[in-house]
C-alpha cells in the first residue's frame, strides 16, 4: 500500500511514478471488467462517454485522493461536470479513458493517462493500455520505460528502458497520425512530407510509439485538451524526444480552456528545434 505523498518535489517523482502506475493498473482492470458494455451517450461537447470511462474515473479519483491528497486533480470527466479548476504549481492531469471511440468500436487502442504537471510542464507520465496489457511511463530527465501487466495481477513485469529514435534515414521516417481525428490542417502538413511513411493509431499510444522508436513524428494541428497529451508529453521527453508548438515554442498548459491549439511530438529533439 502506497504512503500518502505531500506536495511533491523532484525527490518524490519516482514515488509518484509508482503510485500513478498502480492506480492506472486498477483503472485498467475496472475498464476490462465491464468492457462488454460499450454503450455510449453523448456529452455536452459532443464526445462520447461510456460506463468504462466513469468506472476508470472513480478508481483514479479514489486512488489519488488516498495517495496524493494534497494535489489538485484535473480530469476530463470532472472538467465536463464543471469541477473547479484553478492555478497551482503542481497539478495531476487525468484522462481516465482516452480513445473512447476506439473502445466503442472494439479496438484495443485506448488508454488510461495520468500525469504530473509542475509549473506548466509535464514531468511525470503514465499511460496504460488495458487491452494490450502494456504500460509506458517516464520522468522527464530520468528516462522512460515500458512494462507488461496482466489484467488479474496488480504487479507489472520488470520494465524495459525505451528511447526515441535519432536521425532516421529519410526513407524510414515514420509519421504516426490519429485514426479518428485526422483533420484538414494536419493533412496539409503531411503533404509536405511526401517521403514519410504514415501509420495510423488511436489514443495517446501515438506518443508511446514515438517514445519507443517505432515512429518519428506525431503531428496534431488542431486543438486538443491538456489531459489528452500531458502524460504522453512527459513520457516522450523522458525518452529523449520533445513536444513543441508548430513554431518550435513551448507547449502551454493550463489555459482557461485547458486547450493546446496544436503540437508536434518529435522523437529526435534536433527536429523539434526546427
Amino acid at each position: 500500500m502506497e504512503q500518502a505523498v505531500s506536495a511533491p518535489d523532484r525527490s518524490s517523482y519516482a514515488e509518484l511514478l509508482n503510485i500513478f502506475t498502480t492506480i492506472s493498473i486498477s483503472a485498467a482492470q475496472a475498464i476490462l471488467r465491464i468492457s462488454g458494455n460499450r454503450d455510449a451517450r453523448t456529452k455536452t461537447d459532443g464526445s462520447p462517454i461510456t460506463a468504462a470511462d466513469e468506472a476508470a474515473e472513480a478508481v483514479i479519483q479514489e486512488g489519488l485522493q488516498r495517495c496524493v491528497p494534497s494535489l489538485p486533480v484535473v480530469s476530463e470527466e470532472s472538467a465536463e461536470r464543471g469541477g473547479p479548476i484553478g492555478p497551482a504549481a503542481n497539478v495531476i492531469m487525468v484522462d481516465p479513458l482516452d480513445g473512447t471511440r476506439d473502445f466503442i468500436a472494439g479496438r484495443d487502442e485506448y488508454t488510461v493517462n495520468i500525469a504530473l504537471i509542475s509549473d506548466g510542464v509535464p514531468v511525470v507520465g503514465v499511460i496504460a493500455a488495458p487491452a494490450l496489457g502494456t504500460i509506458w511511463r517516464g520522468i522527464a530527465g530520468r528516462g522512460a520505460e515500458r512494462m507488461e501487466f496482466a489484467a488479474a495481477n496488480d504487479r507489472p513485469c520488470a520494465p524495459i528502458a525505451i528511447r526515441s529514435r535519432r536521425r532516421p534515414p529519410p526513407d524510414e521516417f515514420t509519421v504516426i497520425v490519429s485514426r479518428s481525428h485526422l483533420e484538414e490542417r494536419t493533412q496539409a502538413y503531411l503533404q509536405a512530407l511526401p517521403r514519410a511513411k504514415r501509420a495510423a493509431c488511436g489514443s495517446s499510444i501515438k506518443f508511446c510509439r514515438v517514445a519507443e522508436g517505432s515512429a518519428d513524428l506525431y503531428p496534431r494541428l488542431a486543438p486538443t485538451h491538456d489531459w489528452d497529451i500531458a502524460a504522453g508529453h512527459a513520457i516522450l521527453v523522458a525518452a529523449g524526444g520533445n513536444v513543441t508548438a508548430p513554431d518550435g515554442s513551448q507547449v502551454v498548459y493550463g489555459t482557461k480552456e485547458l486547450l493546446v491549439p496544436a503540437f508536434l511530438a518529435w522523437g529526435d529533439p534536433v527536429h523539434a528545434k526546427g
